[in-house]
């Protein structure tokens, strides 16, 4: 028996990919909210990203209808109302490097969830990863300098703990691939109704339409939401919860060096100390899964 090298290649392909869009999409995001309320703005993004999704089902001639019935609007409200919404409170007040990080605390909750709820147990030979990760992340926010309280602090981690609950929520529903698209689709609709209504009652500011809105919009739409949660979903789908949550890392190493190049958010020491741990955990992470593949494979 013999792992196909597309079933090795193409979830971490994709996480990869995740890494660059999501990561830089913290800068593009703190530059839409200078011309929108968060609500408006999350509103807007999540039900044109669905549109555009729906498009391509009728083109591929897919089924449009939900494939999963009501369990796409608990998706809904965990990945795109709790994550979307509350990265974009976060972000109205917060720095976005520091915002990044703490939503993508995500694997850690995960991580607490995925052994007693789903049976996914990470290996011992993981467990040295987990740590530098959480050194990394505790370098990245150096309590010692400044405190974690505060508003931005709280929805960071509040889109942290609804990610990690989707994730489990998604793993349960055990998506075959050709669902994906139509899942993706769905959750993302009923979460921007969600957040459409909420915006009614929170949100009084117009939406500004400069050209760097619409880009940055354009980019949430096609990039950030639709391709992003679609790549998303392939890879839990094809990893372990824990795995594809711990390799998803990156994405707040990327989102700090882009907030310091075009934000002028420069890491401090610690930070940059943090970074380079994060990335020798992602190493070991991905070497000792596939060791274990290997294992797995030839026992097979």
């Amino acid at each position: 028996m013999t792992l196909k090298t597309s079933d090795r290649l193409g979830p971490a392909i994709a996480l990869v990919a995740l890494a660059f869009i999501w990561g830089y999409n913290w800068v593009v995001m703190k530059v839409a909210l200078e011309h929108a309320s968060p609500m408006n703005f999350t509103a807007l993004r999540s039900l044109l990203s669905a549109a555009v999704m729906f498009a391509v089902l009728i083109v591929l001639r897919r089924p449009l209808g939900p494939v999963r019935g009501w369990s796409l609007v608990l998706l809904g409200l965990l990945q795109t109302t709790g994550f979307v919404g509350f990265t974009a409170l976060a972000l109205e007040t917060g720095a976005a490097g520091k915002s990044a990080v703490l939503a993508y605390t995500m694997p850690f909750w995960t991580l607490l969830l995925t052994g007693p709820l789903l049976g996914e147990w990470m290996p011992r030979s993981q467990w040295p990863a987990v740590a530098l990760a959480v050194a990394g992340l505790v370098g990245i926010l150096s309590p010692w300098n400044e405190s974690l309280a505060g508003a931005a602090s709280l929805f960071s981690l509040g889109a942290a703990w609804a990610w990690a609950i989707s994730n489990i929520a998604a793993k349960r529903m055990q998506l075959d691939g050709s669902e994906l698209l139509n899942v993706t689709a769905w959750q993302t609709f009923y979460g921007g109704v969600v957040l459409s209504v909420l915006a009614l009652f929170a949100d009084n500011e117009p939406m500004v339409f400069t050209f760097g809105f619409t880009i940055a919009l354009v980019f949430n739409v096609v990039f950030a939401t639709a391709l992003a949660w679609l790549l998303w979903l392939y890879a839990l789908n094809k990893m372990s919860a824990a795995a594809s949550g711990l390799a998803i890392l990156g994405v707040p190493v990327v989102a700090i060096a882009a907030a310091w190049l075009q934000l002028g958010e420069r890491p401090t020491p610690s930070e940059a100390t943090g970074m380079l741990l994060i990335v020798v955990a992602l190493a070991w992470l991905s070497i000792s899964g596939s060791r274990q593949s290997t294992r797995e494979v030839a026992g097979g």
